[in-house]
């Protein structure tokens, strides 16, 4: 579903975490939003009313059942009410069973619905990673609700900025188990991924580079030797598969490289090692995209900021930054 003459692309935008920040950057981002795509909120219409009164808002919810009975305006939000748990007592900014498993179930009907092609793409505000575990539900995050629902073979969580995007090749793994995570395969496989995502949005083959894991590169062996024995091994397989790849490049020096537009794109071993440096980029401008679902998905690029929710504070830039790209990536 994409954008031809005044037709604009559907998009869902779920709730996450109603005690975190997602209602209100949900109701401060709306006009912008509104702008470029019909957004539909897959939520809880009473807490986006409460937002609404937080920030003095002169707008209305619109509750409906379906996507396509969304009929969204500049003073009037559609959100559809979903079945779910109870979330009368809970409190806000407060970590909570309940509100972890209406996050989850507002993103599995998400998905659903984009499945069904009911929708363009799925843009997501933060859920609570123990909340969700609170409620029972085993997962790290959205990234791997995501994968199990759609039943996704290979994919990847790729943090985005304009000029610079970073997929990761472990995720939301404890450092000590990172070094047991890496493969060869798994290196390639997340440069593909990323190399087919910055195709498609630069129109042209993308620069990328693929990190080292340890220290300088491991000085040849002296810090570990997974540059010489996976990661470098990777890097060849990547250019005999045609991509312009340059690494491992030790990060310290990588991303300052990049950050002068050298590449388009990085592939990081780990979380912290992509997510610390394209923040500092990026800052609120940075959006979370999961490539290789069979939908787009798309999020803001923080959590649900328990410290200044619900006092009007939040920022709803990447929010609407993540709208923008889940258009231009359905377009």
């Amino acid at each position: 579903m994409t954008q031809s003459g005044n037709k604009k692309t559907k998009i869902l935008i779920t709730m996450g975490d109603v005690a975190g920040v997602g209602p209100e950057i949900i109701v401060k981002a709306w006009d912008e939003i509104l702008a470029f795509c019909d957004p539909v909120v897959v939520g809880d219409p009473v807490w986006l009313e409460k937002a609404i009164h937080l920030l003095n808002k002169n707008t209305k919810v619109q509750i409906i059942n379906e996507p396509e009975q969304a009929t969204p305006q500049s003073n009037l939000i559609s959100c559809t009410k979903i079945k779910t748990a109870d979330l009368t007592t809970v409190k806000i900014c407060n970590v909570n069973a309940s509100a972890g498993k209406a996050a989850h179930d507002y993103l599995i009907q998400a998905i659903d619905w984009a499945l069904e092609k009911r929708a363009g793409a799925i843009v997501t505000a933060p859920l609570h990673k123990e909340g969700l575990h609170l409620a029972g539900l085993d997962y790290p995050g959205h990234t791997e609700i995501l994968a199990s629902r759609t039943k996704a073979q290979e994919h990847v969580m790729i943090l985005a900025l304009p000029e610079l995007a970073v997929a990761h090749v472990t995720l939301h793994l404890a450092l000590r188990d990172v070094f047991d995570e890496l493969s060869i395969e798994r290196i390639v496989a997340r440069a593909q991924l990323l190399e087919n995502l910055l195709t498609k949005v630069l129109g042209r083959t993308p620069r990328l580079a693929i990190a080292a894991l340890n220290p300088h590169g491991s000085d040849g062996g002296l810090f570990g030797n997974e540059e010489q024995t996976i990661i470098q091994p990777a890097a060849i397989l990547c250019k005999q598969q045609g991509m312009t790849v340059s690494g491992p490049i030790p990060s310290d020096t990588l991303f300052l490289r990049a950050s002068q537009g050298e590449f388009d794109g990085v592939v990081a071993m780990y979380h912290d090692q992509g997510h610390i440096a394209l923040k500092l980029l990026g800052q609120r401008r940075a959006v979370n995209i999961t490539a290789g679902l069979p939908i787009i998905r798309t999020s803001v690029a923080h959590g649900t900021a328990y410290d200044i929710a619900w006092k009007g504070m939040a920022d709803e830039s990447s929010l609407v930054s993540a709208a923008k790209w889940a258009v231009k990536l359905g377009s």
